[in-house]
């Protein structure tokens, strides 16, 4: 018997209605995140990866809405839940760590009453354990002398320390699932991989999954199992992160992975994918990557492709279409990152 994922994204499609029409950030995004399993989401800005983030949490304001598709949390759909509900998942059973840790504190209380007050929201525990436990998830994240500066305000850390306590604020109740958006940009590389161990431990002991939402490809490669690699909203590839990352399918991976500068080489001039990513208004018929794509052809500007599997993992694009025999795998031979 297979086991069921913890977290299933089918099809999900957000949308913003304005007066100038439609926009679609996320559009037919799909994966599935199993138990102990950490994922990563990768892409330029503008991709879709925090916007997917928000919206698995139900944290999508109006206008925007999910449109279509489904989010459902170990087995149970949670896309159409009343914001009550998702305000007793939110923190609970999953955990949030968002970009910018000013956003995420409140500057007129003290972190020790933030994490506090999480916990006894989530958990059945008194004040002195949640506070014991507060301290615990502080000095965890690698916070000097918790004990002292649990009673500190927001105001009073760094930007990294507060990055480092808005990751132990996500991580206090125990969340099945965390969704860790650029968690260690703010974060030398010490403290980094503090961070990273911390997750993989969570996953290893809890049995937790984590999305984790970056464009360090160095963190990638690190702390992942999968990834999964997003161009204007869509899902462009997704596989286990050895392959992705040394041998990439999609013609934007492989670019991805060559304009990543090689601790190896002896440096040079990086590659350069040419153009940028579509604004929402203006995402290209067929194929969203097709203008910017090397071995484009007059399919890719008709038709978008869905994932098509492959021996690990998954692929949206036409050179990889079995049943297209003069053009399927015709990526292979310059899929390997240089």
């Amino acid at each position: 018997m297979i086991d069921r994922p913890l977290l299933s994204i089918r099809d999900l499609v957000v949308e913003f209605t304005t007066r100038r029409g439609v926009l679609r950030p996320v559009d037919g995004v799909g994966f599935d995140i199993a138990r102990g399993e950490i994922l990563g989401v990768v892409g330029e800005s503008g991709a879709g990866k925090s916007m997917m983030g928000s919206a698995v949490v139900g944290l999508i304001d109006r206008p925007g809405r999910i449109a279509s598709g489904a989010v459902l949390l170990d087995g149970e759909p949670i896309h159409r839940l009343s914001e009550e509900a998702m305000r007793r998942i939110r923190g609970r059973r999953i955990g949030m760590v968002f970009q910018d840790p000013l956003t995420s504190l409140n500057p007129l209380l003290r972190i020790g009453d933030q994490i506090v007050e999480t916990i006894r929201t989530h958990l059945p525990v008194g004040e002195a354990e949640a506070r014991r436990r507060a301290i615990a998830a502080l000095d965890e994240v690698g916070i000097p002398a918790a004990a002292r500066r649990i009673d500190s305000y927001p105001h009073e850390f760094s930007g990294g320390m507060r990055q480092r306590v808005v990751i132990a604020l996500a991580l206090a109740a125990e969340p099945d699932l965390v969704i860790a958006d650029e968690p260690t940009t703010a974060l030398d590389v010490s403290v980094q991989a503090q961070i990273i161990a911390l997750l993989k431990r969570l996953c290893r002991e809890r049995g937790a999954a984590v999305m984790l939402i970056t464009h360090d490809m160095g963190v990638i490669a690190e702390a992942t199992d999968r990834v999964a690699v997003m161009y204007a909203g869509r899902l462009a590839e997704i596989g286990p992160t050895p392959d992705v990352l040394t041998r990439p399918k999609h013609p934007y991976t492989v670019g991805l992975m060559r304009s990543t500068p090689s601790t190896l080489g002896a440096g040079g001039r990086l590659h350069q994918i040419p153009g940028s990513m579509p604004g929402l208004r203006a995402i290209p018929s067929g194929c969203a990557f097709h203008p910017r794509c090397p071995k484009a052809f007059a399919r890719c500007d008709r038709e978008r492709p869905d994932p098509i599997p492959t021996a690990a993992g998954a692929v949206a694009c036409w050179l990889y279409d079995p049943e297209d025999p003069a053009l399927s795998g015709a990526g292979e031979a310059e899929g390997t990152a240089t």
